[in-house]
């Protein structure tokens, strides 16, 4: 029988929320922009959209928020997640672990793509932009821990159509159930997730300065290549 050794932990790191300020720089975009309207203070944001809290708020300031991240130079011009790219850049140079930064872009993609892939060079350096995976479904993402600000994680399998996935073998799973993700949602507390008690089977990460080196280390030895 042949012998199994431990493969390398793949880390999934999110993007916005995780590693750039995305709650602050919407609330400062739109104050700047809109500086008559009400806005909603970080403390008070309830929900991963914040479209749809704006909507609640009042419709037509769903449109005007919208408009502030999709404009040219949002994305760019985040600030750093306070600890963030020294935990980045310490997690890259750790033995036997594999760091990505997996992220989902707008649907109006026009300057979220390119700026992400900006800010990723100028804040951590070009070795990271080859470590960017893009992607509209996280669950097809192979690895062991996904560090997110998002809740609740879905795949295609939660949608009524289904795109083709035959050709994502080598980021995910084929043709097979996306129901559940090979990896552990670790939650980034932001803002807008502050607020929710996850259930004794869910981890948490509370800042950068918190405990995901250990998080890390737990996943050592589970995970085993022939």
């Amino acid at each position: 029988m042949a012998s199994r050794r431990a493969r390398p932990v793949r880390v999934l790191v999110d993007m916005d929320g995780v590693l750039a300020d995305f709650e602050g720089g919407l609330l400062r975009g739109f104050r700047r922009r809109f500086p008559a309207e009400p806005h909603i203070p970080l403390e008070q944001r309830r929900g991963f959209f914040a479209r749809e809290q704006y909507r609640a708020l009042r419709p037509d300031l769903a449109d005007k928020v919208a408009s502030v991240y999709e404009a040219p130079g949002f994305f760019l011009d985040l600030d750093p997640i306070p600890g963030a790219v020294d935990a980045m850049r310490e997690m890259s140079h750790m033995p036997d672990t594999e760091v990505f930064i997996c992220t989902t872009p707008l649907l109006k993609y026009q300057h979220c793509v390119g700026e992400k892939y900006r800010w990723v060079e100028q804040h951590l350096g070009p070795q990271f932009v080859e470590r960017i995976i893009l992607t509209r479904d996280k669950t097809m993402v192979l690895g062991d821990l996904l560090i997110d600000d998002k809740d609740t994680i879905r795949g295609w399998s939660h949608y009524p159509w289904q795109p083709p996935v035959s050709g994502l073998r080598g980021l995910g799973r084929g043709n097979e159930s996306l129901e559940t993700p090979c990896w552990e949602h670790i939650l980034f507390t932001c803002c807008h997730n502050q607020h929710l008690v996850l259930p004794p089977t869910r981890r948490r990460l509370l800042s950068w300065s918190d405990s995901w080196r250990d998080i890390i280390d737990s996943k050592r030895g589970r995970v085993l290549q022939p």
